[in-house]
């Protein structure tokens, strides 16, 4: 296997721990606060692992998967948008 293959393999599987773990730490916070709740942390394995999977999808030229995960770091980096903006209102009302 040469070193090109072994870097394109272990952004792919980092991508596929990242999506992984998002699940795993929204169960985790789940069973916590007994009710479906998504935590921060879910949108930041999402966008890292969407983009590890994006840059595994360019190398590989899989144009499905390439737009695919595209879309889904939109998604993901949108909900971030609105988590932190939201932090920030809270901030300047207790102000």
């Amino acid at each position: 296997m040469s070193k090109a293959e072994v870097i394109m393999l272990t952004i792919g599987f980092t991508g596929q721990f990242m999506f992984f773990m998002r699940f795993f730490v929204q169960w985790l916070y789940a069973e916590k606060h007994r009710k479906s709740i998504i935590p921060v942390a879910f949108w930041y394995f999402s966008l890292g692992g969407s983009f590890c999977l994006l840059t595994y999808a360019i190398l590989r030229k899989d144009i499905v998967f390439i737009v695919g995960q595209s879309t889904g770091s939109i998604i993901y980096l949108r909900n971030l948008y609105f988590i932190h903006k939201e932090k920030e209102k809270k901030l300047y009302e207790n102000d």
